[in-house]
């Protein structure tokens, strides 16, 4: 059966992507207010998926899911911000390595505050015994079977 696109949306899929789009748009928001203006631009979304002891650029490409080349760009605007650097991997001459400034350290500690923040607003709003609930669930339908 076709679906009628006047038909409402009414699956846990759709509810997932709400749920995330608001905490995205949320957390976005309040990291440009803190001061970090690019966080709201593709670049903003590298340092997700970068480890706090940094990564190799192109695992940060398969992190993505995009390619070498548009991380070189991202990466690139991010060091001219002085959020990350480029360092040589000791173990390939071929490879970069992108690690973390002290500005960089300093936006996360940002982004953890703004996530507490807002997980102590939805907690808040759901109550605890359900946010908890929610956590758990969360967490189980993360987990691969």
């Amino acid at each position: 059966m076709v679906k009628r696109l006047d038909e409402p949306i009414d699956h846990i899929g759709w509810d997932l992507w709400q749920a995330a789009a608001v905490w995205q748009s949320r957390f976005q928001s309040d990291m440009v207010a803190a001061g970090h203006a690019w966080f709201a631009e593709a670049r903003g979304g590298v340092l997700a998926h970068l480890d706090r002891t940094g990564n190799r650029q192109s695992d940060v490409a398969t992190r993505m899911g995009v390619s070498k080349q548009a991380v070189q760009q991202l990466v690139d605007g991010l060091v001219a911000d002085g959020v990350v650097e480029r360092r040589a991997d000791p173990t390939d001459a071929r490879a970069r390595w992108v690690v973390l400034t002290a500005r960089g350290r300093a936006v996360h500690a940002d982004a953890d505050r703004i996530k507490r923040a807002i997980e102590s607003e939805w907690q808040k709003r759901l109550g605890k015994s359900a946010f908890a609930a929610l956590r758990r669930a969360l967490r189980d339908i993360g987990r691969p079977q």
